[in-house]
């Protein structure tokens, strides 16, 4: 089990572009297909990981690792994520200063920008389809996306302004709610 888990993340390391986010489609398929968690599971894994600090992907490799065979299963797993990327990086550090002005090179980097922002996109909306969220849900996302992008809001603002509404919702609209 050792092996088949470490080649599952090394080959989520090797082939996946743009970091955790973009790894996420990759990792549920292989952990929630062959059966090793549950969606729910997964979606409280995601949840935690993306919680607490560190890069997301060794976060959530970590706690299926965990999951699924204790300590050596977290340090299967976070290697297995780790490895590939790092070893990637070091290759490409050594050749990049002598390719970084190549245009085709320039133009790999632009043409992979799209892949990435799909590859995010996606989990989003299975998330939000396994959490059986409103479709009006994904408004909040796009006017945050907008108002960082357009306007120049600092995402720290957007992010106390979600830490507000979210106590607001649970402590004074949903208190108020149930009491009817």
């Amino acid at each position: 089990m050792y092996w088949t888990l470490f080649i599952t993340f090394v080959k989520i390391g090797t082939f996946t572009i743009g970091g955790g986010y973009a790894m996420l489609p990759l990792i549920q398929r292989e952990v929630v297909n062959k059966g090793w968690i549950s969606e729910e599971d997964f979606i409280d894994l995601f949840s935690v990981a993306q919680s607490l600090p560190g890069i997301f992907a060794v976060n959530i490799s970590i706690f299926l690792g965990y999951k699924l065979k204790k300590l050596p299963g977290c340090l299967v797993c976070a290697l297995g994520t780790i490895l590939p990327s790092f070893l990637i990086i070091l290759t490409i550090a050594l050749f990049f200063t002598q390719v970084a002005d190549n245009e085709w090179v320039v133009k790999a980097f632009k043409g992979i920008r799209p892949v990435v922002v799909a590859l995010i996109a996606v989990p989003v909306l299975t998330t939000a389809r396994t959490l059986k969220l409103k479709g009006w849900v994904i408004v909040i996302p796009i006017v945050a996306a907008l108002l960082i992008w357009l306007v120049g809001l600092s995402p720290i603002w957007i992010i106390l302004a979600a830490i507000a509404g979210g106590m607001a919702y649970t402590f004074i609209i949903k208190e108020a709610i149930s009491k009817k």
